[in-house]
């Protein structure tokens, strides 16, 4: 069964309706009728069961029978990653690290980065998409591009900077199991420089590496994810 999001969903609601957009796309491309079975979400961790009680190809509303309350994860993970000169590469990351489960994501600008503007509404939606697609019900929060130091000063709890560079670091899973409140800092194609690096570890951010290979910078971001969640499970 599809999921649809409604942010304006509350969890004392009995009924809601769809937009003109996402009314058309039930009626003419899903094909759905009258009493059809139908889930919901607010993206703030509730998910709606009803059923269709008005169908149009302008205006379609549920009757909300059910509320369930999904628990919330027992830890935060923010990852900050400099955008890909290639977007597809970060939609990519958007798309697939919704899916696993991530809380907030924010593209940082960086020295070497090679694109320096992004279209935080299209990633919101890319993300929307993703939440829909695995049945999730929290919504992760894109930042808007904000300079990389701005991130590190702004970081409170653990945080971990993954880069290339042949100095020091620890494996990524080994120290990041208990940790509840987590950052990771992604950099760019031309990695991170040395003083990026050092500004990083001079706020408290443990260098870290993300296995033996040299990864693409959206499939790194991807690693730490799925490590963070495989570990917190």
């Amino acid at each position: 069964m599809q999921q649809f999001y409604l942010p304006e969903l509350y969890h004392d609601c009995d009924y809601a309706q769809f937009t003109k957009e996402e009314s058309k796309h039930i009626t003419k491309v899903l094909r759905k009728k009258h009493h059809d079975s139908i889930i919901l979400t607010d993206g703030n961790g509730n998910q709606y069961h009803g059923t269709l009680d008005m169908i149009s190809t302008k205006s379609c509303g549920v009757r909300i029978h059910k509320v369930i309350p999904i628990p919330k994860d027992n830890y935060h993970l923010h990852i900050a990653i400099a955008p890909t000169k290639n977007m597809d590469r970060l939609e990519w990351f958007i798309e697939k690290s919704t899916e696993i489960g991530i809380h907030q994501i924010t593209p940082i600008l960086c020295l070497q980065s090679e694109r320096k503007t992004v279209k935080t509404d299209r990633l919101q939606k890319i993300a929307i998409s993703a939440m829909k697609q695995s049945m999730g019900a929290f919504l992760p929060k894109i930042n808007p591009l904000t300079d990389f130091q701005k991130v590190v000063d702004a970081s409170k709890g653990f945080s971990a900077i993954a880069h290339c560079h042949h100095t020091p670091k620890t494996p990524l899973h080994h120290i990041v199991k208990h940790e509840k409140i987590i950052h990771v800092f992604i950099g760019p194609e031309g990695d991170f420089t040395e003083d990026e690096v050092a500004y990083a570890v001079s706020k408290s951010a443990n260098p870290v590496s993300l296995g033996n290979k040299r990864l693409r910078t959206e499939t790194a971001a991807l690693v730490a994810c799925q490590t963070v969640g495989l570990l917190h499970t």
